[in-house]
């Protein structure tokens, strides 16, 4: 496996960091692979500028922070602004069709789909939206296990909140293989 690096930005209250942390604690835990994620995110509790970093790898990682990302995930117009000119050429950039109005200046695969729509359309509730984006990135990348982000989300969340979450996460991977 080549070493990924992957940006999820978007805005405080999106779920991005919780997304980040699923993705890296299923990469080592149950896909026993190397993996570091790191976040910052504006003075604002909600609605400020959120990004985290995640490398995931088969070796060693000696730097957290990412660069210049593999994978970069917008889910907001000012994310998208902000950290596309940064992704890897020919990297894939994935945002969500309804906060995000995609440029072409961008050297990379951009693929944009309704995640927040679905979400809303199948169950309701915005809550979701960060999981149903990490059933879209792993789809795409198979960088991790779909049943190794399913076993993260069952250690993880509150069992009340369990089946919601894997509804989102399969509305993700539908999306993505549409």
């Amino acid at each position: 496996m080549e070493r990924c690096r992957i940006v999820f930005s978007g805005s405080g209250g999106q779920g991005v960091i919780t997304a980040s942390i699923i993705l890296a604690h299923a990469a080592v835990i149950f896909d026993n692979l190397e993996a570091v994620q790191s976040q910052s995110y504006g003075p604002e509790a909600r609605g400020g500028a959120t990004r985290s970093d995640v490398i995931i790898s088969e070796s060693q990682i000696y730097f957290p922070k990412v660069i210049q990302p593999n994978i970069l995930i917008s889910l907001t117009q000012e994310a998208y602004n902000k950290f596309a000119p940064i992704i890897r050429p020919g990297g894939i950039l994935i945002s969500d069709r309804r906060f995000v109005t995609t440029g072409r200046y961008v050297d990379a695969v951009q693929k944009s789909f309704p995640m927040f729509e679905t979400v809303m359309a199948d169950i309701g509730n915005p809550i979701v939206f960060n999981i149903c984006m990490l059933g879209v990135l792993i789809e795409l990348t198979k960088i991790v296990r779909e049943e190794s982000v399913i076993k993260t989300l069952e250690n993880n969340i509150p069992k009340k909140f369990i089946d919601i979450n894997k509804k989102a996460l399969f509305l993700g991977i539908d999306l993505a293989k549409e």
